[in-house]
């Protein structure tokens, strides 16, 4: 048999499971692999303070700092048996050292006063199968989760399911638009599962980063790679950026207004502050100019004496508009913007014709012609003399 058809990649928690022949059960950590990982760039700094706390991570995008009281070497990549609020569940260790104090200093937590939790020990292979068993219930409990909840008539989705390590608790994440009661649910749950239930209500961003995919850019999804805290996102930070307001556009896999909307926001809105309001058109001795468009980044705006027309447009940098506007408030009309170099279109760019599978054809062609009739030209080179040696 093909080894690695004995490996089963498990991107949701960032390890990899293999199974020997003998039937053992190995789980190796996988760095990269799990949403929302951490490079660790303070490796091999030894700080003493951090020494006992830990980054243990557990399925998606759940994890925690735990501090290690077991008595135990624990290193990056370790499988753990961890404190839980009931029982005990097994997470991967993945971050260990300096890195962990810049981390709590991210999320806001003081080493000091903050109380971790516990790691009890190194998972055992015991306890390794008996996490795998629960893993691999997790599909088919959310299935069935699904069918009980349409049965009970419920406006809600059941997004995800996660067990505990030790098999005796479960997550379920659900999205709904409105409040749901829960306590026939939860009873129907705990005597079809039964098992602990625990019900976390999510967000349709927060479900795009638990499932991950690609986005329109050709990336992996923010929300799924390192977006923890979800900002409010308006379509005034589309008008800011003088985005068109198409919703097929803006929004993302998750229905939602795109994340990456809110990224240059602050960059538009100070290159706006030096963008004078144009809100009428200059004066000029031969004529009014309007306005037809605005190069917020360059900081040009772009006249035509024709208004809604982009036939001969002239450029203007926001400081001399600002100036011209101060003159035609005092009554001065400057003499013609006709005088200025020969007007040139703003540098539109158009994504038309992009997406044509035949638009490196001319190209190939053409290397192609010019590779054949250097091929030719040597042979006939190579004949010549032979025929005047005739």
């Amino acid at each position: 048999m093909n080894e690695n058809e004995n490996i089963r990649y498990d991107c949701s928690r960032g390890c990899t499971v293999t199974r020997s022949q003998e039937g053992g059960l190995t789980c190796t950590y996988r760095r990269g692999c799990s949403k929302l990982a951490d490079y660790d760039w303070l490796g091999g700094v030894t700080q003493e303070q951090y020494s006992d706390i830990f980054e243990v991570r557990f399925k998606n995008t759940r994890k925690g700092f735990y501090r290690n009281d077991s008595g135990q070497s624990v290193k990056m990549g370790d499988l753990v048996i961890v404190e839980a609020q009931t029982g005990h569940d097994l997470g991967i260790v993945t971050l260990d050292g300096a890195i962990v104090g810049r981390q709590l200093k991210c999320k806001g937590v003081d080493p000091a006063t903050a109380e971790f939790k516990r790691i009890y020990r190194k998972a055992r292979p015991f306890d390794i199968e008996k996490w795998q068993d629960a893993i691999a219930r997790e599909q088919d409990t959310m299935i069935r989760a699904r069918q009980i909840a349409a049965e009970l008539g419920l406006e809600m989705k059941i997004g995800d399911v996660e067990f505990q390590g030790d098999g005796t608790k479960a997550i379920f994440y659900y999205i709904a638009d409105g409040r749901v009661d829960f306590r026939q649910l939860i009873k129907v749950f705990a005597e079809e599962f039964r098992i602990r239930i625990e019900m976390k209500q999510i967000g349709a961003r927060q479900e795009a980063g638990l499932i991950g995919g690609l986005g329109v850019c050709g990336r992996e999804l923010c929300c799924a790679n390192y977006i923890t805290n979800f900002k409010s996102i308006s379509t005034s930070a589309a008008r800011t950026q003088d985005l068109s307001l198409n919703p097929q556009k803006l929004a993302g896999q998750c229905g939602k207004l795109k994340c990456c909307l809110n990224y240059e926001v602050a960059t538009y809105l100070d290159a706006h502050s030096r963008i004078p309001r144009v809100s009428e058109p200059l004066e000029f001795e031969d004529g009014q100019a309007y306005l037809v468009k605005t190069d917020i980044l360059r900081e040009i705006l772009y006249f035509s004496y024709e208004k809604n027309s982009l036939v001969n447009i002239y450029p203007l940098e926001a400081s001399e508009v600002r100036e011209i506007i101060k003159m035609n408030r005092n009554g001065i009309k400057p003499e013609s913007l006709r005088l200025e170099p020969e007007p040139q279109l703003p540098e539109f760019v158009s994504a038309v014709g992009d997406d044509s599978i035949s638009r490196f054809d001319s190209q190939l062609r053409s290397k192609k012609r010019k590779k054949n009739n250097k091929n030719r030209s040597k042979k006939q080179g190579k004949k010549a003399p032979q025929e005047n040696k005739a």
